[in-house]
């Protein structure tokens, strides 16, 4: 950090070397409590101006406040839970088997639909009665109780390229791929993180 030179305390001239005396400078006035009060005020709304710009983006281009509707993601997610999804999380990661999405619903995209990811592109998916193979493998699936499981079966079909198979974690009620078969890329527009309310439901979505 660089300073501007000062004078020293004493400078000396002449013959006779003298101390040149500095007057205090007098205290500014003491600012009016009308000015005061419009500053803060001012103060006020510019913070608020950002604050409500910086929300915007965030809603805009990062998270976005979305509602369940139904219960086919039982028992995490609930009938009017509310959540976050992240809208930026696929522009720099890659979708990963067991993530919770939301998706243009492929048989019309006016509607969205919240499930989880169970294959990705050239993966080799069955399901004999029940249970999901995956790649010729039996797949751990923690997140679906006994309770919620059911008996439908399923031939072994090859993913398509960019696109996945999503299931409901109640399958026996969920409407999901194996009904309308793998989703799209381009109709996956967010990644759900953050249930946020009910707060007894709050917590990050796995």
């Amino acid at each position: 950090m660089s300073t501007a030179p000062q004078d020293s305390p004493n400078t000396f001239s002449g013959v006779g070397a003298q101390a040149h005396s500095i007057a205090p400078a007098s205290a500014p006035a003491a600012p009016r409590p009308a000015a005061r009060k419009s500053n803060s005020l001012a103060l006020w709304v510019r913070d608020l101006l950002v604050s409500a710009a910086a929300s915007v983006l965030i809603i805009t281009f990062l998270y976005q406040p979305v509602r369940v509707e139904g219960t086919s993601m039982l028992p995490r997610l609930e009938d009017r839970d509310r959540l976050f999804i992240n809208k930026f999380a696929y522009h720099i990661e890659a979708i990963e088997r067991s993530d919770i999405v939301v998706f243009h619903y492929p048989r019309d995209p006016e509607k969205s639909y919240i499930k989880r990811v169970i294959a990705l592109p050239g993966d080799r998916v069955r399901i004999d009665r029940g249970q999901v193979w995956l790649n010729g493998k039996r797949l751990r699936e923690p997140y679906v109780p006994p309770q919620y499981r059911d008996t439908r079966s399923m031939p072994e079909m090859v993913v398509p390229p960019d696109c996945y198979f999503m299931m409901g974690d109640h399958r026996s009620i969920s409407s999901d791929s194996r009904e309308f078969g793998p989703v799209e890329r381009s109709l996956i527009y967010g990644k759900a993180v953050f249930v946020y309310w009910p707060a007894k439901d709050a917590g990050v979505l796995r």
